[in-house]
This record gives C-alpha cells, sequence and structure tokens, in this order.
C-alpha cells in the first residue's frame, strides 16, 4: 500500500501491515516502485505529485478509489473515509493513520469486482486512464492572452449597444442583471402577459422569456444580453483568470464524477465551451498550440446511435450503416411517410431529434417541447419510429425490464449503473429510473468506448517516440496537440485505434479535423 501525506512524504505498509517512511533518494524510488505491486487512492494525483519531484511512474496495480467507482458509480462521493465506512462498516479515526486501511479496502473491493464481472473494467481501462489524465492535466492547454483580451471586450461592445436598445425600449434605464427590477418592466410597467409572481417579485426565468420572446423585441434583446454577460464572465474572464505562468491552463480531468462513465473537466470545464451558437464557439480561438505544432481534432461520428443500432441488433438500422446512409434522412422518410429524396430539411431536423431523443429515453412531451409540436403528434413520431425499428422498442423495454429485476443495467463491457429509482413509489423517481435505464447502457458503452480509444491513441504516441500529446476530451471528442513532422504519422493513429477500440456489428467512423487553433480544427 503506497499513501502521500499533505507534505508529499510516501508512506507505505506491507501485507502484514508494517508501516515504513520512504527516505531515500528520488532516483530509486522509481525503480523500488516499478518493482512493487502497489495499491494507492487516487493514483493520477499521486502520479503528478512524483512527477513534480522528479519520480516518473505510472504502473500502480490497483487504485481503491476507481475500484469503488467501477463498483457503484452513483454513490456520489469517493472521499477516503466514506470508502472505509461503506465497505469496511467501521470510521476512519484520527488515531490510525489512514494507509492502514488501504490493504483491508484493496481486498474487498477487489472481491466485489470478481463477483461483478467488472475486473477488466479496473485494469484495463480505469487504471491506465489515470496515467494518460494524469498527462493530459500536466501538459494542459495552451491559450493566446491577446485573443482572450478582444474577445472579451467584442463581447463587452455587443452587450453595451444591447444595454442601450433595452433602455430604449423599456423608456428608462434599470438594473437588466437585477430579476425584480426586469419583472416590473416587464409585467407592470410594460403590461406583458404571463408573469408569475413569487415571494420576491415576478420570475424572470430563461422558459418564461422564452415564451414572451417571439412577440417582444425587448425580451429577445434581454435573452441575448443574458448570453453575451455569461459568455464574458465564464469564458473571457473565467479562463484569463486561471492561465498559468505556462501560458497554459491546466483542467483537472475527473473519473469518478459522472454516474454514466464519462470523464469529465474541471476548473476550468473545458468540456462545456459553447457549441450551439457562434459567438459561443468563437472561444475555441482563443485556444492554440504551441510553435511548430497543429491541433489534430477527431470524433466519432453518431457513436450512440451506432452503439444502439449494435446493442439492439436492429436490422434495419444496421442495414443503413452499412450501406452508408443518411439516417436522418432515412428515419423521416419512415415516419413522415415521405420518399427518401423527397424528405425536407425541417422534416430532417425533425427525425434527428426523435433519433437522439430516443437514445435519451424521451417522451411526447420532452418531444413535443424540443419541437414544438403537440404531445399527440409527437406520440405519433415516437410510434412510428419504433415501427421503422421495431428491435430497437423492445430492447429498450427489456433494458427497464432488466434494471426492474436486478437494480442495475450494463454496459457491453459490463459496466455497471446502479439504478434505485426504478423501485421508489414516486412516479416522478419511477419515470426518471427508466429513462436512465434506457440511455446509460448507451452511453456508458460510448464512455467506455472513448477511453479505450485514449488508451490506445497515448499507448501509441509513447511507442512511437513522437512529440504529439493528446490535450482534451470531450464526450466523443479527442484533440492532440501535433508535432507539424507528425501530422500523417499522427492522423493515422487516430484513425486506426480509434475505430478499433472496439468491435460493433457497424463501422465506428472518425471526422477528423486539422488546424491552427481550436475553432479551426472541430
Amino acid at each position: 500500500g503506497l499513501w502521500m501525506d499533505a507534505q508529499g512524504q510516501l508512506l507505505f505498509c506491507d501485507e502484514e501491515q508494517h508501516l515504513y517512511r520512504y527516505t531515500g533518494e528520488p532516483g530509486t524510488l522509481s525503480g523500488f516502485l516499478s518493482r512493487a505491486k502497489t495499491v494507492a487512492y487516487d493514483c493520477k494525483t499521486v502520479y503528478g505529485r512524483l512527477e513534480e519531484s522528479g519520480v516518473r511512474w505510472r504502473s500502480c496495480h490497483f487504485d481503491v478509489m476507481l475500484a469503488a467507482y467501477v463498483d457503484n458509480a452513483g454513490q456520489g462521493s469517493f472521499e477516503f473515509e466514506g470508502l472505509v465506512l461503506t465497505y469496511l462498516g467501521i470510521s476512519a479515526g484520527v488515531d490510525v493513520p489512514h494507509i492502514a486501511y488501504l490493504l483491508p479496502l484493496y481486498r474487498r473491493l477487489a472481491e466485489r469486482l470478481r463477483e461483478s464481472g467488472q475486473e477488466k473494467l479496473l485494469y484495463e481501462i480505469e487504471m491506465p486512464l489515470a496515467g494518460v489524465l494524469c498527462d493530459m492535466e500536466r501538459a494542459g492547454f495552451c491559450v493566446d492572452r491577446t485573443a482572450i483580451r478582444q474577445y472579451g471586450d467584442v463581447l463587452n461592445g455587443m452587450a453595451a449597444s444591447l444595454e442601450e436598445r433595452i433602455y430604449t425600449l423599456a423608456g428608462g434605464e434599470f438594473n437588466i442583471n437585477s430579476p425584480k427590477q426586469l419583472g416590473v418592466i416587464l409585467f407592470e410597467k410594460m403590461g406583458m402577459k404571463g408573469g408569475k409572481k413569487t415571494k420576491t417579485g415576478y420570475s424572470t426565468s430563461a422558459d418564461i422569456l422564452e415564451k414572451l420572446a417571439g412577440d417582444q423585441p425587448i425580451v429577445r434583446d434581454i435573452l441575448e444580453y443574458r448570453q453575451l454577460t455569461k459568455l464574458k464572465s465564464t469564458y473571457a474572464d473565467g479562463l484569463s483568470a486561471v492561465i498559468e505562468p505556462d501560458g497554459r491552463i491546466h483542467s483537472t480531468f475527473n473519473q469518478t464524477i459522472t454516474a454514466t462513465g464519462r470523464i469529465s473537466s474541471t476548473e476550468p470545464n473545458l468540456q462545456n465551451i459553447p457549441v450551439r451558437m457562434e459567438l459561443g464557439r468563437l472561444i475555441r480561438k482563443v485556444f492554440v498550440p504551441e510553435e511548430g505544432f497543429v491541433f489534430l481534432d477527431a470524433d466519432y461520428s453518431q457513436i450512440e446511435l451506432r452503439v444502439l443500432a449494435h446493442m439492439s441488433g436492429d436490422e434495419t438500422l444496421i442495414q443503413a450503416y452499412r450501406e452508408a446512409q443518411d439516417i436522418h434522412r432515412l428515419t423521416a422518410s419512415q415516419v413522415f411517410h415521405v420518399p427518401f429524396e423527397e424528405v425536407t430539411s425541417l422534416q430532417r431536423r425533425n427525425a434527428k431529434a426523435v433519433n437522439f431523443g430516443i437514445v435519451y429515453g424521451i417522451s411526447s412531451f420532452g418531444l413535443s417541447q424540443d419541437l414544438s409540436i403537440t404531445r399527440k403528434e409527437a406520440a405519433e413520431y415516437i410510434e412510428k419510429y419504433f415501427e421503422t425499428y421495431p428491435k430497437i422498442k423492445s430492447f429498450l423495454d427489456g433494458l427497464v425490464a432488466e434494471g426492474k429485476e436486478k437494480g442495475y443495467v450494463t454496459t457491453m463491457f459490463g459496466r455497471r449503473r446502479p439504478i434505485p429509482e426504478l423501485k421508489s413509489g414516486n412516479f416522478m423517481q419511477r419515470s426518471f429510473g427508466e429513462r436512465v435505464a434506457m440511455n446509460s447502457p448507451i452511453q456508458g458503452t460510448a464512455a467506455d468506448i472513448i477511453k479505450i480509444a485514449m488508451n490506445r491513441v497515448y499507448r501509441r504516441l509513447k511507442d512511437e517516440n513522437l512529440k504529439s500529446r493528446l490535450v482534451l476530451q470531450v464526450h466523443d471528442e479527442l484533440l492532440i496537440e501535433t508535432c507539424k513532422e507528425e501530422i500523417p504519422q499522427v492522423s493515422a493513429i487516430l484513425e486506426e485505434e480509434m475505430k478499433g477500440a472496439a468491435k460493433l456489428s457497424v463501422e465506428l467512423e472518425v471526422d477528423m479535423h486539422q488546424g491552427n487553433n481550436w475553432y479551426e480544427a472541430k
């Protein structure tokens, strides 16, 4: 067992629970670590701290934090004391060093993963990934300070002119950021209908304003103003504040936050850079590679729908992918009963919402909201969808039944997602559980595939001694800061390793772009 205390001192314990403090030279430590079968808590942090003191080590055998996550991703917190209580049934006392609990935790968790058939997930996916993420955090992401300042200035200018327009339409100045003042202006002074009174005044939440926006120019301006000020504070100001002395942003990649198995990014969150509005997407221009490098960006095309085709075994969907048909156009043609060639762009867009909505267990209510149609029309769309792809219906129903019977659902790779909500007496909780049961195996399988791809790409970059490095993962997208001389090699690695990450009944497809900033490469 290996434990690193707050001062960066290393403590070891052996099978007999004898404690040792490491006092040797850093140079001898890496040799010692590579010979030992090591158990740790949060090995990614240990790797990073050791590297800061000149020791590169990436071969931890078992991480109790990651093992607990694989065992039950839904438990929320993976603090060490909580794991001791959950798995050993004791409170971690102050008089007993944390390291004393490591090996008992290891034995308990290793046994649980053996019983649930999830050992491979830990050893082959999560443990190698911890080393990959550590290197990504240390590499960071280069930011052009001038570009980020200019982006902030543009947003400020746009917000200022909107402010003037809003004051003119309102017939006077007020604090646009104050919901109380805004409510008075819209629902009392301007007499708009649809105001909802709360204890503190009128509600001016986005959904209320969006209902009014169609007829009211001032409301459209206020919604746009809110978006601009959010972009300014979250990205232009927020990102500027976390640029480190090396000119790069070093985000933290978390392996134990999401219940589906997806990786998340915090401080700052680089995975929620806006994609819907062009102005938001422009923030990607401030992320640049270092001199002599370019970005190569590769993302899986429709990975969740391909996973759905494979896991459901639906012949219509599998055949469509094998013939490289436009899936959304095909769905539109079947659902709306129009010839394939005559599908309009609106019908295709609606079919796309149905395709992706099905993956998320969408209800007729949810779909009617998304497409601004009646619930009856939405229910018909969903019914016709299931007539088109009959095996998808039985597959999704089967997932819900399996979740109710076993208390969990699994991905293609055996990752479990417990769903206690399915047993709830509350209808809303049960409905949520059903959506989770339908979605988790698909989204979780896609998350497993991208993790496998990351491990494979990283390994190849290292084995082939390349300067290029993996700097970011966003759900189904990988971004590599690529040395210009290595572009052909890295492109081939991305293509081969991402496509080869899983064997499905349909091909995994990868879209790849190159650019001198993240915006160009996406």
